[in-house]
């Protein structure tokens, strides 16, 4: 693992691509296709969503994410 490793920079990207997926414009496609690309661009947004919300640190040399996925109520 490089010395330079920021696990809150890596954190940030993950927010960064989260926000560009919901600015995405939708191609030209119809039917199925259409079906599959929005599916596949939720997907894209829930996991970089997840990721960006992520506590990180380094830990002997292993990246711990703590991910809280319980309802806020």
């Amino acid at each position: 693992m490089p010395e330079s490793f920021d696990p809150d920079e890596m954190i940030q990207r993950f927010a960064e691509r989260a926000a560009s997926v919901k600015r995405r414009q939708i191609p030209p496609v119809e039917g199925e296709a259409r079906r599959d690309f929005i599916r596949q661009a939720e997907l894209d947004f829930r996991d970089f969503a997840i990721i960006a919300d992520a506590q990180a640190e380094l830990a002997d040399g292993v990246l711990v994410l703590r991910v809280d996925l319980r309802s806020p109520s």
